[in-house]
């Protein structure tokens, strides 16, 4: 059904679940493309010059490169692409990325939060559902899926 899929990878446990899902979808269908996308937010700081907005932001690309070259070595037809953004946010970055690859399904993962807190804390989940230019699936945690070839339970689900 898919063929074209961008995945958003951030680091975050969520973002994990989504990777399975993605993982899964692949598994289901050899002709599946993953794009795998990283956002890396960068805030100016006067005279200091740029820094990015995650203390951690290092850590975080290098757990996404990881699961990158295990879901390509995997056999996953799959790209990694890392973009540094300072205006816009990541959700926008992402839903210009899919446009650019001609994606048909975005699949990120969710913090859960409610409504309230999104609408006080911001969500990129949420933002990239306004702005994307096909389907976005988000994926929140605490629902399992049943991987393909019995390889056990991942929390993951379809929001």
């Amino acid at each position: 059904m898919f063929k074209n899929i961008l995945l958003g990878l951030d680091g975050s446990a969520e973002s994990t679940r989504a990777l399975e899902l993605a993982r899964k979808i692949a598994a289901e269908d050899a002709a599946v493309h993953i794009a795998i996308v990283h956002v890396r937010e960068f805030m100016i700081a006067g005279r200091a010059g740029m820094q990015t907005t995650r203390a951690d932001e290092e850590d975080l690309e290098a757990i996404v490169r990881k699961q990158a070259d295990e879901l390509a070595a995997s056999g996953v037809d799959s790209t990694l692409t890392v973009v540094s953004t300072t205006t816009g946010g990541p959700a926008h970055v992402i839903a210009d990325q899919a446009k650019e690859r001609g994606a048909d399904l975005i699949i990120v993962g969710t913090r859960g939060h409610t409504g309230l807190s999104g609408l006080l804390l911001g969500s990129v989940t949420q933002r990239l559902l306004h702005v994307s230019p096909c389907p976005v699936m988000a994926v929140p945690s605490g629902v399992a899926v049943e991987l393909s070839g019995g390889q056990g339970k991942t929390a993951a689900a379809v929001s």
